[in-house]
C-alpha cells in the first residue's frame, strides 16, 4: 500500500515561472511526496498560472476549469486542486470567488513553503478555497541550495539569478505582482551553475525579469540612496560571468531578458572574452519610434538602441540579437508602425518576435485613449512576422556550408548557440546524435527558419 502522496504539475507561461514550478516540486519531494506527469494519478494537482497578458489569462482559466471537469475521472478521489503563479498571486480574491471549483491560491512567495502547504491542505476538509496568498507583491528569491525538481531536459537548464522589476513600462504589471528587483549573489549564482554542471547539464540559461539589473541593486543598498553608486565595488553581471568562466566542465551560458537601459561595454567585453558565454543576447526593445517608446516609458531613445546595437556587434564576434517588439499600442499610428518595419528591415536581427498589445488592468496603458483595435493589431502582426520571415530565411541561407557546434536536443534535433530553448530555430539531423552532447555539424540545408546538417 502506497505510504505517499503524488503531486503534478501544469505549469503556464515564461521560464522564470518555470523555474518556481521547480521549485515547489522540489519543495515537495521534501515532504515526503512523489512527483507524477500523469494528472489522473495526482492527489493535488497544481496548476501553475501566467498572468502577463489576456492570452496568457485565458489559458490558465482554461487550464484550470479543465482541470476541475476532469477532476471526477481522476484515479485518486478527492483530488485537491491548487493555483499557483502570477494570475494567483495578483487575483487571488476575486478568483477565490469567481472559481469555487478551486481548494487552495498559492502566491509567489509560497514557492518554497510548497510541501507544508500541501500537507495542510490535504488533512483539512476544505469547503472553500483557501487564500494562502501573504502579499500584494512578492518579496522571495531562491538561492543555491533551494530544492528543485527541475522539469527541463537533463541537458539544460534556467537559473533565476535575480527577482522582481524596477522598470516603471507602462504596458506591465509584473512589478506589482513579482516586487522590486532582487539580485542573488555572485557566489549563490556560481554555486548553482556548479552544481547543474555536476548534474551534466551543458547549457544554463540565466534569467530575471531584465538580467543586465544584476547587482545594482545590491551596490545601491550598500551606498545608500543619497550616495554615489561605485560599480567596481559592488557585484555586477560582468563580474558574475568572469566567476562562471572560470569553473570546469564543457557547458555554455545564455543571457536572456536583458534591458537596453543597463548595457555597458564593461559587459560587452566580458561576452567576448569569455568562451562559456555564448554569442546571443536576447533584449526585448518592444518598440523604435520615439513616441512609442516614451508613452511606453521604456526610458531609452531610439538614438540610444540604434547605437547599442552597433556596439554590441563591434564587440561581440558572430553575436545574434534576438529581441520582441509589441504591436498596436495605445496611439500607435500607421507611421509609428512603418517606422517599425523600416526599423526591422535595416537592423536584419537574427530571431524576433511581435505580440500584439493587451490592455492589461491595472496598468497606465490600460486607461489610455487611442486605443487598437484588435482587427488592426493583428494586421500589423503578420506584416511584421511577414518581414521577419523574409530575414530569417535570409539569415538562414546565410549560414549554408558553414561548420556549427551544435547541442542535440533529440537524436534528430539540436540548437546552435544562437538558438535558446523553445523560442528559437532548431538543427534538423540528417544523422541520429545522442541527446545533451555537443557535436560539430555543416550546413547542408534550410528550412525557412531551420537549418539542416550533417553531423561531422
Amino acid at each position: 500500500m502506497e505510504q505517499f502522496h503524488k503531486v503534478g504539475m501544469i505549469s503556464l507561461g515564461c521560464a522564470k515561472n518555470l523555474v518556481d514550478a521547480e521549485i515547489m516540486l522540489g519543495d515537495a519531494i521534501q515532504h515526503g511526496f512523489a512527483i507524477t506527469s500523469d494528472p489522473e494519478e495526482a492527489d493535488v494537482l497544481i496548476i501553475n498560472t501566467c498572468g502577463f497578458i489576456d492570452s496568457a489569462k485565458q489559458e490558465s482559466i482554461d487550464a484550470i476549469l479543465e482541470a476541475h471537469q476532469n477532476r471526477g475521472k481522476r484515479k485518486r478521489a478527492g483530488q485537491k486542486l491548487v493555483v499557483s503563479g502570477c494570475m494567483a498571486q495578483r487575483f487571488a480574491t476575486e478568483l477565490a470567488k469567481e472559481l469555487p471549483e478551486v481548494d487552495a491560491f498559492v502566491g509567489l512567495d509560497q514557492v518554497a513553503e510548497m510541501g507544508s502547504l500541501l500537507q495542510g491542505l490535504l488533512a483539512s476538509e476544505v469547503e472553500s478555497p483557501i487564500n494562502l496568498v501573504a502579499r500584494a507583491a512578492s518579496r522571495y528569491i531562491p538561492d543555491y541550495d533551494t530544492p528543485r525538481f527541475r522539469l527541463t531536459p537533463p541537458h539544460s537548464a534556467y537559473l533565476k539569478i535575480a527577482e522582481g522589476c524596477n522598470h516603471p513600462c507602462s504596458f506591465c504589471v509584473i512589478p506589482r505582482m513579482r516586487g522590486r528587483h532582487r539580485s542573488r549573489t555572485i557566489s549563490s549564482v556560481v554555486s548553482e551553475v556548479k552544481s547543474l554542471v555536476s548534474q551534466g547539464v551543458r547549457e544554463i540559461n540565466l534569467i530575471s525579469q531584465d538580467t543586465t539589473y544584476f547587482g545594482m541593486d545590491l551596490w545601491e543598498q550598500k551606498a545608500g540612496p543619497r550616495q554615489p553608486v561605485d560599480s567596481q565595488r559592488g557585484p555586477t553581471l560582468s563580474k558574475l560571468l568572469d566567476e562562471i568562466a572560470h569553473l570546469e566542465g564543457d557547458f555554455w551560458i545564455r543571457l536572456l531578458y536583458t534591458h537596453p537601459a543597463h548595457w555597458s561595454d564593461e559587459l560587452i567585453s566580458a561576452i567576448a572574452r569569455n568562451p562559456k558565454v555564448v554569442p546571443y543576447i536576447d533584449m526585448p526593445l518592444q518598440h523604435i519610434h520615439e513616441d512609442m517608446l516614451n508613452t511606453m516609458r521604456r526610458e531609452t531613445s531610439r538614438q540610444h538602441i540604434e547605437d547599442l546595437i552597433v556596439r554590441l556587434r563591434a564587440g561581440i564576434p558572430h553575436l545574434a540579437i534576438r529581441t520582441t517588439f509589441i504591436v498596436g499600442f495605445p496611439g500607435e499610428t500607421a507611421e509609428h508602425f512603418e517606422s517599425l518595419l523600416e526599423f526591422i528591415e535595416a537592423i536584419r536581427f537574427e530571431r524576433l518576435g511581435v505580440f500584439i498589445y493587451s490592455q492589461e488592468e491595472g496598468s497606465r496603458a490600460a486607461k489610455m485613449e487611442k486605443q487598437i483595435s484588435v482587427a488592426e493589431k493583428n494586421h500589423r502582426m503578420r506584416r511584421a512576422m511577414i518581414l521577419q520571415q523574409k530575414i530569417a530565411t535570409e539569415v538562414a541561407h546565410s549560414q549554408m556550408e558553414k561548420h556549427l557546434r551544435v547541442l542535440v536536443e533529440t537524436p534528430h534535433t539540436g540548437r546552435t548557440a544562437h538558438d535558446a530553448p523553445d523560442v528559437d530555430c532548431k538543427v534538423i539531423l540528417t544523422q541520429p546524435s545522442l541527446p545533451g552532447e555537443f557535436i560539430d555539424v555543416q550546413v547542408v540545408g534550410t528550412q525557412v527558419y531551420d537549418l539542416v546538417a550533417n553531423p561531422l
